[in-house]
């Protein structure tokens, strides 16, 4: 299916399996009937799909009806075979379907938000963009009239727009005054077609819709973007950051939490089944041993029965069954003669001589040093081939090979001492030996193939090289490991996934190709093919593979073109919606792996212990011969080495063995908590933490920016003991700042414990008589410490240096290109920056003498407020000496908002306790990119040099120029004869560059194209002349992208889990925001906050009243809003007059409409009615309504645009979002973004700082530069605004290469480094190269590490929302509902109920605590204590209903022990709790008392018969004797 040419036997292939087909369905009808029994062919949907592809394939072969597309489109759909066919792929399949059930909330409502913002986007840009400049005036005016027709392919009309230097379209404009402006004797008006050959509009719902769905999934947006605030203004740049930030972050975060909760449902419920499994393997087994002992005991008494020869039989027939076991078992790795074989021929120890050789060099190779020496050649040969560029010298040429020829030496020489010490078999029998025997092989094949042409791949392999140190390396292990184990588990899934990249190529093909050929004139007028077409299965599948990539829209617009929208749209959708489907599913399959394989611990192997050990003993001998060489030349005792050493060990301490201290210190705390206060986590505001943070301080102990630690928890693990801790006062001069280590009383002493430190220091004293004039000194200069201490803690002088701090930072803001047109504000930036560092300065040597120089310089943050004052300094001693590096470096001045406020401190600290953790795993990625890197060097290096013309900027043609000589002697070329593109392989750094462009996709597709038009060396590369160097890229997105970062995302995860579970609090939020995190959640989950509105006594409000409350009024209110959205959509621009007409009227039905529902609401709730904010909104938009409607009458033009009303009319559509109104899965998914704001708000202060840090950067460097590419009137660095712009596009990681284009104009071709820029004095307009790359480069990772942190808090807080809703358990909701209703059956509060009532109580209850009528049976059955009178403790309940729900376990019972005495403590009880009996007991004993009451009765019933039967008697003995007596 995937050739586009068939061969002559072609059509008889197709031909033979269509009768293959044909058959295996006859066959199975005839087996499985058509249509009954539970087994029939129809019931499997898989078989109506072979059918119906059989059936499509006869009418395709046999009918005239071939020509028609659905036809051939239907043929390929025989590729889904493959899927019913493996069952692991299968049960994807159904596991998909699965999740794609869950996805049905997220999808519908995010279909909601972008029909919401395609209408704004209607109301805001309709018609812009068809906003250009164009020329005036013109010769007269009825041609202008006739050039502004509707026709976009009049000549004159196009002639006449403006257009910007290489610019394809013209040039957009508007009449705001933040628009884009028209350069003089040009026109904004509005004429010709919209932009991208009329495809980028808001002219209507539908190409709005697109825009949005563009927008919202990050494909070239920041094309969209700047036509925007060309045409609008840039103000609406708020819209864009909606999109981008909040509603794209927010729909992918639901989905792929949506996808995580269902991977570990499905995941559990997979484990759940293994376990059944085994558990009925194990039965079996039993059962079989069983049998097996009960035969064999069988077997004992024949055998004692038997004669002699029978019990022979039988032993040979056990024997015989033994040696086949046995034998079965030796044949499940290799048979018999191949151990023999390598017995014999592998295993070497035929001689002595031999086996003392092999036992010496078995010593040398597995030395310590040996693998170190092995180490360093490794990493020496890494960096020979990152040394690899264009050009290259003779003299460096000569070294490389040279260099490889070494190293191809020492690892066969290393390959051959192992096999010799280890024996071929052993050697063979470890992964690593095998890999470094294929690296050996393959560098000795380079060695000798170097000449022959072609062979260029053996030259690739040495790259393989680099990952022999990830034997030495145990993340890496680790990381291969884990990755392969994943990959085998996901291997049908990883199938599914190609499977229906396959099936969308072909369908590619088979819909679109024929219209490529047939219409390529519409997409150029040489009828030559684009690059990305779908006339073949490989530039299909390119073309599919991009789309995966993000990157859709440019090809869509090219299919438009060819095949119309009809065809091209479902198609597109198809592949975007279930290739990034399966795509999320793969990716949150493999972090979960990566994630939980951090978590578990992993044995290293033999040679990186022995790396440790070298590394060890080399430490060790350093560490020896200094202490020998300072004890000879120092004479320094012994005891002062050791507290040197234990120092040293302290310093030592890892930042989580330091953390694990504080904790302890923490937990200390809190058991004693009356001797010593330590700080918490939230108070600890050290960036690191580190030992001597820990010193304590006299004065300032309890200042909240110190970290305290523990110095005894930390001098435990050093083996110290706390006697050498404290120091008497007397060693230290009293009038010193260095601080002085007294004891644990002193430490804790404050101002207002004066009178006890007196005390104190009295009790010190030998006598009176021994006071000094120093002493009274020191006591002074306490005070003075003491008085700095209280104004340096004051809250007042905080807040004071928090103002100062943020009017520092926003001065920078100012300081842009015209900063010396505007005198005054430059004057006043000077005195201000002075002042601010002589404020910044005083603070800092007030806490000096406060806190003392060790404390203040132990604290990180306090660290990076002195580099601030010395960035002040610098800045004011620059401007002095007019040093304008010194002055370049004052946005520096910004870092110090970190150390001032809580909230952004918070943030950093916890991303570096996520992300410090991970920089091993991004070693490892490095590696693999610098892999990939050398390998493009070694493919492209010196090919992407190309002749072009300065005419025209295109590349001549082959035929024209073939190579740079032929470049050089073109006579009109002279200027640029031969020129390279801006990112290249010439080099591993370059190659880094272009490697990071493919990954954020942003000019990957320029990179792809010099790559693919790649010829040679010095020659003119030719289209397409490479096409195969797609692959290259292709595996590096693969692997070099998309397994990295899972790789990644699943470490800081699993970091992430690990300090949230530490802590058991969001790792984002201060501790005032955490309880303001719990009280938001309670008002969202308090179901009784809204006040109910009394009923009016008024007859007629009360008529209104229950008319406005009704659920079919709100229903035909929602319908209603609908109706009108509707009437927005069906709108478009330059709609004829009728269409105008009738939305008017429309317009004013809906007002009518709207107003009598508001009179409504206002008669029946009367002033209640504004209690509501959902009723203040509908007034609002009444009034606003009605305005509209209004304003026209009372003047010529509009105060407000008709479009804005419309939207504030729209702005009703909201109440479909309303708890209890709209659906109740929008309000569940919403939740998690009310909860997530705190934390959200964190983050974006912190990503705000990080792009004013860079934007101020940016103004200072890059201000003048030229403007071309990414670079505009919009996006540049002129000013802070415009700054900002462009961070914001580089933060969604869109249009950063077109900046760093304009960037790399840094020669006289490209730009003028004496340009005159007026109003200043700068001369130039060049870039810097350097000071780009790095400021891009670290700007983008930081932001990827700030966004990537936050997709996972928001992911982790609506997993977190999910499961505690399907698991078993109870939160604080709950809880607090069942004390709620408590109230209701306990108001005197006695903490009792009468057992009577715990029925309807627990029918009260909500879910999960409800236990629905009739219930009395498992009342009973939980057997709950009763005290006198029949009653029942609420605890007792409690505790029965949530064992009832959270089930048995240890942790649930530890959880129970906790919520009793708890609960104790928070309710001492009023009577003493002394039950009686139980629930159970009582039942027994009624049961008891009616079987012994009825028995009772029973007795005294046949008593009284039988007394009843003898009274009868008597009484008939009487009469018998009285009738004898008469007689």
């Amino acid at each position: 299916m995937s050739l586009i040419k068939w061969p002559k036997w072609g059509p008889e292939l197709q031909i033979t399996l269509l009768a293959i087909y044909t058959f295996e369905i006859l066959v199975k009808l005839i087996a499985r009937g058509i249509w009954t029994g539970s087994f029939y062919f129809f019931g499997d949907p898989w078989n109506w799909l072979d059918f119906s592809v059989t059936l499509f394939e006869h009418i395709t072969i046999y009918s005239p009806l071939n020509f028609i597309p659905i036809f051939r489109v239907a043929r390929s759909l025989r590729i889904l075979k493959i899927i019913p066919l493996n069952e692991g792929v299968k049960s994807y399949v159904g596991i998909l379907l699965r999740c794609l059930k869950k996805l049905t909330g997220i999808i519908v409502l995010t279909l909601f938000f972008l029909i919401v913002f395609s209408l704004i986007g209607m109301g805001f840009f309709m018609g812009n963009l068809k906003h250009k400049c164009f020329r005036w005036p013109q010769e007269n005016e009825t041609e202008i009239l006739h050039n502004r027709t509707r026709n976009p392919c009049y000549t004159r009309e196009t002639e006449n727009y403006y257009y910007l230097e290489g610019e394809r379209f013209a040039l957009l404009c508007g009449n705001r005054s933040d628009a884009s402006q028209c350069p003089e004797g040009y026109a904004c008006i509005k004429a010709g077609m919209n932009p991208d050959n009329g495809y980028t509009n808001f002219d209507n719902f539908g190409w709005a819709l697109l825009a949005l769905l563009r927008l919202a999934t990050q494909d070239y947006p920041e094309a969209l973007y700047h036509q925007i605030l060309y045409a609008s203004g840039k103000v609406y740049m708020i819209f864009f950051i909606i999109i981008s930030f909040w509603f794209a972050f927010y729909m992918a975060s639901l989905f792929l939490g949506i996808l995580a909760m269902s991977y570990e449902e499905e995941k559990r419920t997979a484990a759940e089944k293994t376990k059944k499994s085994e558990t009925e393997f194990q039965h079996t087994l039993l059962q079989e041993e069983n049998e097996a002992a009960e035969t064999k005991t069988t077997q004992i008494e024949m055998k004692k029965r038997s004669p002699t020869s029978m019990i022979t039989s039988l032993d040979m027939l056990d024997d015989a069954i033994r040696h086949e076991e046995e034998h079965k078992k030796s044949q499940k790795r290799c048979p018999l003669c191949w151990y023999k074989f390598a017995k014999i021929f592998l295993i070497w120890n035929c001689s002595p001589c031999w086996v003392k050789l092999k036992e010496f060099v078995h010593v040398i190779m597995m030395n310590p040093f040996t693998d170190l020496f092995l180490t360093i050649c490794i990493i020496l040969n890494i960096c020979f081939l990152a040394m690899e560029c264009y050009p290259l010298s003779e003299t460096t040429l000569n070294v490389l090979v040279f260099g490889n020829l070494v190293f191809i030496g020492i690892f066969t020489t290393e390959m051959i001492l192992k096999i010799i010490a280890m024996h071929p078999y052993g050697y063979f029998q470890v992964g690593w030996n095998i890999y470094d025997s294929v690296i050996v092989f393959l560098g000795l094949a380079d060695l000798f193939l170097a000449n022959v042409h072609g062979l260029i791949a053996f030259r690739l392999f040495s790259v393989l090289r680099i990952f022999k140190l990830g034997k030495y390396w145990p993340t890496f292990e680790i990381l291969k490991l884990t990755l392969i184990k994943s990959l085998v588990a996901l291997s049908d899934l990883i199938l599914l996934l190609f499977t229906f990249l396959f099936f969308s190529a072909v369908v590619g093909t088979m819909l679109l190709g024929f219209s490529y050929k047939a219409h390529i004139y519409n997409l150029d007028k040489d009828c030559q093919l684009p690059r990305w077409h779908m006339t073949d299965f490989f530039h299909s599948f390119l073309n599919v593979f991009r789309v995966l990539c993000g990157e859709w829209i440019e090809t869509l617009w090219d299919c438009f073109d060819i095949a119309g929208q009809f065809s091209c749209v479902p198609f597109y959708m198809m592949v975007i919606l279930i290739g990034n489907f399966l795509l999320f599913y793969l990716f949150l399959a493999l972090v979960s792996s990566f994630s939980s394989c951090y978590a578990t611990a992993h044995a290293e192997n033999e040679e990186a212990k022995n790396l440790q050990r070298a590394m060890a003993r080399i430490k060790k001998g350093i560490c020896y011969v200094l202490s020998k060489m300072l004890c000879k030349r120092l004479n320094v005792p012994k005891d002062t080495v050791d507290n040197v050493n234990v120092k040293e060990n302290i310093s030592d301490h890892t930042l989580s063995e330091l953390s694990n201290a504080e904790d302890a210190l923490k937990d200390k705390g809190k058991s004693s908590g009356t001797e010593k206060t330590t700080v918490t986590e939230n108070e600890s505001q050290s960036l690191i933490p580190s030992p001597s943070a820990s010193e304590t301080v006299p004065i300032a102990s309890g200042e909240s920016d110190i970290e305290n630690l523990d110095n005894k928890e930390i001098q435990s693990k050093s083996g110290f003991g706390s006697s050498k801790e404290k120091v008497k006062p007397s060693s230290s001069s009293e009038c010193s700042t260095v601080d002085i280590a007294i004891s644990e009383e002193e430490e804790m002493i404050h101002e207002h414990e004066k009178p006890k430190r007196l005390k104190n220091s009295n009790e010190r004293r030998s006598s009176p008589g021994q006071i000094s004039r120093e002493s009274k000194r020191g006591k002074i200069w306490r005070n003075i410490r003491k008085t700095c201490c209280k104004i340096v803690e004051n809250s007042f002088f905080k807040c004071f240096i928090g103002l100062v701090t943020l009017l520092s930072t926003g001065a920078l803001a100012f300081e842009d290109i015209y900063i010396n047109q505007r005198k005054t504000i430059k004057i006043l930036l000077e005195y201000a920056d002075m002042i601010f560092t002589y404020i910044f300065i005083l603070e800092m040597l007030l806490k000096w003498m406060a806190y003392g120089f060790k404390a203040y310089f132990t604290n990180g943050w306090h660290r990076l407020d002195f580099m601030v004052v010395i960035v002040f300094c610098l800045n004011l001693i620059g401007k002095s000496q007019e040093q304008k590096l010194l002055m370049s470096i004052k946005f520096l001045r910004a870092l110090r908002v970190l150390s001032q406020f809580e909230r952004m401190k918070v943030v950093v600290r916890a991303l570096m306790k996520t992300t410090l953790p991970a920089w091993n795993v991004l070693l490892v990625c490095l590696m693999i990119w610098l892999a990939y890197s050398i390998i493009g060097v070694n493919l492209f290096a010196g090919k992407f040099y190309e002749c072009i013309d300065p005419t025209s900027g295109e590349r001549f043609p082959t035929y024209e120029v073939s190579n740079e000589t032929e470049c050089a002697s073109l006579l009109f070329n002279e200027s640029m004869p031969w020129e390279n593109a801006k990112l290249n392989f010439d080099n591993v750094g370059n190659g880094f560059l272009s490697l990071l462009q493919v990954a954020t996709f942003n000019g990957w597709i320029d990179i792809m194209n010099s790559a693919v038009d790649s010829t040679g060396v010095d020659m003119q590369p030719d289209f397409e002349a490479n096409v195969y160097m797609y692959c290259y890229f292709i595996g590096f997105i693969i692997i070099g992208l998309f397994l990295p970062l899972t790789m990644l995302v699943g470490i800081i995860l699993a970091n992430f889990n690990k300090h949230k579970i530490k802590i058991s609090s969001n790792i984002f939020l201060t501790e005032k925001q955490e309880k303001q995190y719990l009280a938001l959640k309670k008002l969202i989950y308090e179901e009784d906050s809204q006040k109910t509105i009394p009923h009016p006594r008024n007859k007629f409000q009360r008529i209104v009243f229950d008319l406005v409350t009704s659920q079919a009024f709100n229903i035909i209110i929602m319908v209603l809003i609908c109706f009108q959205a509707i009437t927005l959509m069906i709108q478009s621009d330059e709609q004829s007059s009728q269409m105008d007409t009738a939305v008017i009227w429309l317009q004013l039905l809906f007002v009518i409409l709207y107003t009598g529902e508001c009179v409504l609401k206002l008669i029946a709730f009367r002033c209640n009615y504004f209690t509501s904010g959902w009723n203040i909104l509908d007034f609002i938009v009444v009034i606003f309504s009605i305005i509209g409607l209004l304003l026209p009458q009372l003047g010529e033009y509009y105060f407000v645009s008709p479009s804005v009303l419309q939207l504030i009319v729209l702005s009703r559509i909201v109440h479909i979002l309303r708890p209890g109104r709209g659906p109740k899965v929008f309000h569940e998914l919403l939740l998690p973004l009310v909860l997530f704001l705190p934390t959200l708000l964190n983050i974006s202060l912190l990503i705000f700082l990080v792009m004013f840090i860079y934007a101020i950067f940016g103004m200072y460097n890059f201000a003048y530069v030229k403007k071309e590419a990414g670079i505009n009137d919009v996006s540049n660095f002129e000013t802070f605004g415009s700054s900002m712009l462009c961070l914001f596009q580089v933060t969604i990681f869109a249009g950063w290469d077109g900046m760093l284009n304009a960037i790399f104009n840094s020669k006289w071709s490209d730009c003028d480094p004496d340009k005159i820029n007026p109003g200043t004095q700068v001369r130039g307009d060049c870039g810097n190269p350097i000071v780009g790359i790095i400021y891009f480069v670290s700007y983008i990772l930081l932001a990827w590490l700030i966004i990537v942190n936050m997709y996972i808090a928001l992911i982790m807080e609506f997993v977190n929302i999910g499961s505690k809703k399907r698991a078993k358990t109870l939160s604080e909701d709950d809880f607090r509902k069942f004390f709620q209703v408590w109230k209701r059956f306990d108001p005197e509060g006695t903490q009792y109920i009468d057992s009577s009532k715990l029925s309807d109580f627990a029918a009260a209850l909500d879910a999960p605590l409800f236990m629905a009528k009739p219930n009395k049976g498992q009342l009973v059955a939980m057997d709950l204590p009763m005290a006198v009178g029949d009653r029942i403790h609420c605890l007792d309940i409690l505790l029965a209903f949530t064992k009832r729900v959270v089930g048995k376990d240890v942790r649930m019972e530890k959880l129970l022990s906790e919520m009793e005495s708890g609960f104790i403590l928070a309710n001492p009880f009023k009577i003493t709790y002394e039950p009686i009996t139980t629930t159970l007991k009582r039942k027994q004993e009624a049961v008891s008392a009616t079987i012994i009451q009825r028995a009772y009765k029973s007795y005294r019933l046949r008593q009284s018969d039988k007394k009843t039967s003898d009274i009868h008697m008597i009484d008939d003995d009487r009469e018998a004797q009285a009738t004898k007596e008469d007689a």
